[in-house]
């Protein structure tokens, strides 16, 4: 096992606010931190100590930058798995291709989630017309038609009911491999975040609610009101997977929690995740320090937390309300230094910390 102690130099592969956090933590522990991505004055390269602009095929910057640092891990899961193989001849990557060849396509996501005893939502492989027709008829309605791959905060899906032109959806999907999922329904989204470093090690943040506008995460609950031993199961349901899969780094777990308190894993996201962003102020270790313990091979902090928290994005033009959220001493605000504020990119959150002793609900 190889362990980066303080001093060495960690690279990150995307250069967006996971990988700004990510930075920042990496620095307040002694290390430097050397950023790939495609982006100029990117969020995550105004706060490290180097960056590379380049594309993620390019090979030369690649080796450039891979002989740079100690470590590489990745702040998003669609990073092509032909890179972390070019990059992971040169220097340890964490966590590697096997996991994004899984995490990025949903059938194979479900796949291994079933094959390893956890349950998902019903799904079928959908490839042709003729196989959308079979899926809806083997599925029922409603159902989600999403694709494969690439998909995120809502984009690739479409919802098919009983009155859907099946022909049109098949049109708008544009042939694309695509995957159709039962309808859950559900009276809670949970995610729960693990870190799992090279000695197998794990980690696990306590279960937290989502809540969603416009298929976008609003506002984080943490914990998610359950009861304890169905906290209990979804991190070991999360704990499971970090193992099977064979993490290194971390990895969030979204799951739903249905009418009669069973648990259906939604998806999986190798990296810091958005419902994390309360660890910061809340635990410990935040989500981002452990992310970084992680991958450089050194023991996992305490996940605990010593505060219930709020966590609530700021999308678009929500950043303009900074002020008035500055006005509440209790906010903690967070800003990303992305210079254009559009219709549902994520800005900036905002997190308030609640007492252990009261329920964590506005």
């Amino acid at each position: 096992m190889t362990t980066i102690s303080p001093g060495g130099h960690i690279g990150i592969l995307g250069d967006g606010q996971l990988g700004r956090m990510m930075a920042i933590a990496a620095a307040e522990m002694g290390y430097f931190v050397h950023i790939f991505g495609p982006e100029e004055d990117s969020p995550a390269a105004q706060v490290s100590h180097r960056s590379t602009v380049a594309s993620y095929s390019d090979q030369d910057a690649l080796t450039a930058f891979a002989k740079r640092v100690d470590v590489v891990t990745l702040e998003f899961e669609n990073i092509p798995t032909d890179t972390v193989e070019f990059l992971s001849k040169i220097v340890p990557v964490r966590p590697g291709a096997k996991v994004l060849e899984i995490t990025q396509d949903r059938l194979l996501e479900k796949s291994f989630i079933n094959n390893i005893g956890i349950g998902t939502a019903n799904f079928a492989n959908v490839e042709s017309i003729d196989e959308l027709v079979h899926a809806v008829k083997q599925i029922k309605t409603p159902a989600i038609l999403k694709t494969r791959r690439l998909g995120y905060d809502g984009k690739g899906q479409v919802k098919i009911t009983g009155a859907s032109n099946l022909d049109k959806v098949w049109a708008e999907m544009k042939d694309t491999p695509s995957i159709l999922e039962g309808l859950v329904k559900f009276r809670m989204e949970i995610s729960v975040i693990v870190a799992r470093n090279p000695a197998g090690e794990t980690a696990a943040f306590c279960p937290v609610e989502n809540r969603h506008k416009n298929h976008i995460l609003d506002i984080t609950f943490a914990p998610a009101d359950i009861p304890d031993w169905l906290a209990e199961k979804a991190v070991e349901m999360a704990k499971k997977i970090a193992a099977k899969i064979e993490l290194v780094g971390l990895i969030a777990v979204e799951m739903f929690v249905t009418q009669d308190d069973q648990i259906l894993v939604n998806e999986l996201a190798p990296r810091p995740h958005n419902s994390g962003h309360w660890t910061i102020e809340g635990c410990a270790t935040s989500q981002f320090r452990q992310a970084i313990r992680a991958v450089c091979g050194l023991p996992l902090g305490l996940p605990a937390r010593h505060s219930n928290a709020v966590m609530k994005n700021l999308i678009g033009d929500d950043v303009e309300t900074w002020g008035a959220l500055l006005e509440d001493a209790e906010n903690s605000l967070h800003l990303y230094g992305k210079k254009e504020a559009r219709e549902g990119r994520k800005m900036g959150h905002v997190t308030k910390l609640i007492p252990l002793s009261k329920k964590p609900k506005t």
